[in-house]
């Protein structure tokens, strides 16, 4: 601080490193024009002005600038309809001026109506638009983000509809592209696990659908190099039962060596997990369990876990799925009795 100089600039730094009355009111004595609005825009969002500045007579970085804090100020307050309005206006005021400003507010605004629930053509578009105005920039990280943040709005919106998912999986690459594992080893990963999310959401009766799953698989076991147990416990979680889940089902030439592999990533999820944090998802992880040591003809170590399973769906009230976990008990108790009658005859 001691070393700003008392210029207008070296004030007005003071007072953004220091945002408190007196700073404030020692800038606004030394400011004039476009930098004095600027000022009394961060100020009125601190809370030391009651009213914002004007942005009538502005124009170009300014005016948007001023726009964007009424639009957070307004987003803020959950005005969220005219907060959007205000930010869209701002990022379409400097659109030919700075492209990379344009394009960060953009991404705020498809990000906002993200977050809304909005996945539709407007959102999609937004990002697709403030990718653009990064086409001919240097900021690759923030391109590979927006590619990032547009696969997630494919994919939320997707339903098991193939073509977003395709969408979906394109935006990945792209983001991949920048992403690699030594230079941003969590990016790459969280890129990996959603990857393979989506194409395992794709239909799985054409003939893709084996090389889809195992490209999936691969996406999962990238994922966990860097998602560990004891450094992100959750995401490490999540794209352990996936890579469990997709190993049950996928088609191959050794498909008990992959059931085993499951039924090990499944035990490594109940070993840091407890009944009483989450019965449901606790519940389908000991389901899932059961379902692959029953296909592995593993009875007496499958039931107790499918038991367990679904006295805890029940006791949460989810009757399908304890339905379903009933059917595959029912399953092996037949399988149990045509094994006792061959030898008993």
């Amino acid at each position: 601080m001691a070393l700003l100089p008392n210029s207008p600039e070296g004030l007005y730094n003071r007072f953004i490193l220091e945002p408190q009355i007196h700073s404030y009111t020692l800038a606004k004595q030394a400011l004039n024009g476009d930098v004095s609005l600027l000022l009394d825009a961060v100020a009125w969002r601190l809370g030391l002005l009651d009213t914002p500045p004007p942005y009538a007579n502005t124009d170009g970085e300014v005016r948007a600038f001023l726009l964007a804090t009424q639009a957070y100020e307004a987003i803020q307050q959950n005005d969220w309809s005219n907060g959007l309005d205000i930010l869209l206006e701002a990022a379409n005021t400097v659109k030919d001026v700075s492209p990379v400003f344009s394009s960060r507010l953009q991404a705020e605004w498809a990000a906002t109506k993200q977050m809304l629930g909005d996945h539709g053509q407007d959102t999609v578009e937004g990002y697709r638009s403030a990718i653009k105005l990064l086409d001919s920039s240097s900021f690759q990280e923030a391109r590979a983000e927006l590619w990032f943040q547009l696969g997630t709005a494919y994919q939320s919106d997707a339903n098991g509809r193939k073509g977003p998912l395709l969408e979906t999986v394109k935006c990945y690459h792209e983001a991949l592209k920048v992403y690699q594992r030594d230079t941003h080893p969590e990016a790459y990963a969280m890129v990996h696990m959603n990857l393979a999310l989506a194409y395992l959401a794709m239909p799985s009766l054409d003939r893709g659908a084996s090389l889809r799953t195992a490209v999936a698989i691969q996406s999962l076991r990238e994922a966990l190099r860097i998602f560990q147990k004891d450094t992100h416990p959750e995401l490490w979680a999540s794209a352990t039962i996936n890579l469990a889940n997709a190993l049950q089902h996928v088609k191959t030439s050794h498909p008990e060596e992959n059931l085993w592999e499951a039924v090990a990533l499944y035990e490594d999820v109940l070993g840091v997990r407890r009944p009483e944090d989450d019965p449901p998802g606790y519940a389908r992880v000991l389901a899932n369990q059961g379902n692959a040591l029953a296909h592995l003809g593993a009875f007496s170590r499958a039931v107790p876990r499918l038991e367990k399973a679904c006295h805890l769906f029940r006791a949460e009230g989810e009757h399908d799925a304890a339905e379903a976990v009933e059917t595959i008990l029912a399953e092996i108790a037949r399988k149990r009795a045509e094994t006792t009658s061959t030898e008993t005859t």
